[in-house]
């Protein structure tokens, strides 16, 4: 498909597994040829993913993106793979990281895992912990007690554990009135904290700005509920078939199964509106 007026005024936004990857974590060479024809249309196309600029760095490499930002640590920051820096950071209150120990405490038998800036804390036993460094080789700190880990630059806060104990965590923050934190349920195994106001959508909406791009004209597809409120904040949301009916309900456009290039069909939906 050739496209005959610049897409220039447009910013879109993937989630990566189960999104721009399909079920094997292996990108569809529909949805790579579908990103490189949008960019050279002049979009702006950048990834939206809860993984720290370490563990996103060869995702993002393999596409040629290398000029926008990504949106990292679930919204907390947008790094800059070409300067190699934080050009946005989000970090959790005094009050925030308050409460993250305070749940620690209480609930001694998961691992606590701190994703800041710069490095990643595992706190607890490590069990948990170790596996989320484990398959990218993130570089990090194993500190067992909560309390000595550098109260700075806190990007977000797992939870990580047995989906029993889990599920109690979830209902310790939901039952708090109006904490200084963003909630946010990533898997049945963990539960995620961020500060207020801070998800994938608003570091979508901060790019946007930084690019001169109306919000009218962001986009962003996703496959579960941790990218709710990023669909549900930018002009143009999309979802995967397989994504649960929840985000199909807000979704302006469904795509196919991530199987089959979700980010491929979405782009030409984009690319169908300039027409």
């Amino acid at each position: 498909m050739e496209n005959k007026k610049s897409l220039s005024n447009w910013l879109v936004a993937s989630d990566i597994d189960g999104t721009l990857n399909n079920k094997f974590r292996r990108l569809p060479k529909r949805n790579e040829e579908a990103i490189k024809r949008f960019v050279e249309s002049g979009g702006r196309f950048t990834l939206a993913s809860g993984r720290n600029p370490q563990s996103m760095e060869k995702h993002f490499k393999r596409l040629q993106i290398a000029g926008t930002p990504a949106v990292v640590i679930n919204g907390a920051g947008l790094y800059d793979f070409q300067k190699k820096e934080m050009v946005y950071f989000s970090a959790m209150s005094s009050e925030g990281m308050a409460l993250a120990i305070e749940a620690a405490k209480k609930f001694p038998t998961v691992d606590v895992i701190v994703v800041a800036k710069d490095i990643i804390y595992i706190t607890g036993t490590g069990w948990f912990g170790k596996l989320f460094v484990s398959a990218d080789n993130l570089t990090h700190k194993h500190i067992r007690n909560i309390d000595d880990v550098p109260k700075e630059n806190w990007g977000k806060v797992i939870f990580s554990g047995v989906p029993f104990t889990i599920s109690k965590i979830k209902k310790h923050f939901e039952s708090m009135t109006d904490p200084d934190l963003t909630l946010m349920s990533s898997s049945i195994a963990s539960f995620e904290l961020l500060a207020k106001n801070t998800h994938k959508g608003t570091a979508v909406m901060k790019l946007a700005e930084m690019l001169g791009i109306d919000p009218s004209h962001t986009g962003a597809i996703g496959d579960y509920f941790n990218d709710y409120d990023m669909l549900k904040t930018v002009g143009v949301p999309a979802c995967c078939g397989q994504a649960p009916k929840e985000l199909k309900e807000i979704s302006h456009f469904v795509s196919c199964h991530c199987n089959n290039g979700a980010v491929a069909d979405f782009l030409e939906y984009i690319e169908a509106l300039e027409k």
